[in-house]
């Protein structure tokens, strides 16, 4: 695969990213109404099974990236990809509220459990800087900070589904409030073909994946464009398409919930993007391999996370350019932060 991409002309490469784009948003149309129809079979809960199936089937493509550029010995690429997919999806769901005309989708969507995943979302992206602040220690070539991040969204996944069964407080209910339970139209198919085509998606996912991160190398050599911006700007933006196709697929069907769990539980399986990266970078910790650029993305999904989580617990019924404030300041916060990744930082 490497030498067939290395001899093809830059509008080859740039074709296979445009096919690969494709391949992913039809995936994804699909993914949406299947995970839903599951969350009622299972009886989950759409939150839960967004975090833990939507969120981590649709991001399967960026492992594979991060996973490919890190194995390269590209650091640069495989953060820049993870951080970047997780600014670009939050402001995804800010477009996702565009097709939702009725009232703010985080209003409409409240969840204790959309709460307690943005929390941990935080918490997970937050670590990464600690890690890289402290002095460089590994065991075996990877960082343990690696396993502490899967440890917590392990321990994560079980407080949101003890909430969901023992909720200790729930949000007020309104009119405008959306159960997560809406009929998927797809009760007909048997738990086989449920499941079967999940997984034939799943894996058809993760294989576009590893050609775009064969690919964004070979673009990053041929252009002379720096690896992170690749990842952070490119790869980041087109494996992410996924959870912008499933997000709009879910509210256009009313999920509501399945549509904000999908973003939120998408972004904190993103975070592990590093700990499975740090263990195929063979050069140290790639934590302390992160730059200054890298420290800048971490900070602003941090910040974006927290615009999120502070609009599910305002509730804002209709604001600015009819969605909540909260998708209007993610929107600003991602486009700042396209900004100075195109102008650099030293």
């Amino acid at each position: 695969m490497t030498s067939y991409l290395d001899q093809l002309p830059l509008g080859g490469l740039l074709g296979i990213f445009a096919l690969a784009a494709i391949i992913i948003a039809f995936g994804g149309v699909r993914l949406a109404g299947l995970a839903d129809e599951i969350s009622d079979r299972t009886g989950w809960g759409e939150a839960l099974t967004g975090a833990l199936l939507l969120g981590a089937v649709t991001s399967l493509s960026g492992t594979v990236v991060s996973v490919t550029g890190a194995a390269s010995g590209s650091a640069g690429l495989a953060v820049g990809n993870a951080v970047g997919g997780i600014a670009a999806q939050t402001a995804f769901l800010a477009v996702a509220d565009f097709f939702y005309r009725r009232i703010n989708l985080e209003h409409a969507a409240a969840s204790l459990g959309n709460l307690m995943q943005g929390t941990i979302l935080i918490i997970l992206l937050s670590l990464p800087i600690v890690f890289w602040a402290v002095p460089a220690y590994t065991v075996l070539g990877v960082h343990p900070g690696s396993f502490v991040l899967i440890l917590i969204y392990i321990a994560g996944l079980k407080m949101t589904k003890s909430a969901r069964d023992e909720p200790m407080w729930n949000p007020e209910q309104t009119h405008e409030t959306v159960e997560d339970d809406t009929p998927t139209g797809l009760a007909n198919l048997s738990a086989l073909r449920l499941y079967g085509i999940f997984g034939l998606l799943a894996v058809l996912t993760g294989v576009t994946g590893y050609v775009l991160g064969r690919s964004a190398l070979v673009l990053a050599d041929r252009t002379g464009i720096d690896e992170t911006a690749i990842g952070a700007l490119l790869t980041s933006v087109v494996t992410s398409l996924p959870e912008l196709v499933t997000t709009i697929a879910a509210v256009r069907q009313g999920a509501l919930t399945l549509a904000v769990s999908g973003i939120i539980g998408g972004n904190a399986f993103d975070v592990l993007f590093l700990s499975l990266s740090d263990v195929f970078y063979r050069d140290g910790s790639i934590f302390h391999a992160m730059e200054a650029k890298h420290v800048f993305l971490l900070s602003m999904s941090i910040v974006m996370s927290a615009v999120l989580v502070l609009g599910l617990m305002r509730r804002e019924r209709q604001g600015p350019l009819r969605i909540g404030f909260e998708g209007l300041a993610t929107l600003i916060l991602y486009g700042l932060t396209v900004i100075v990744l195109v102008r650099g930082i030293n």
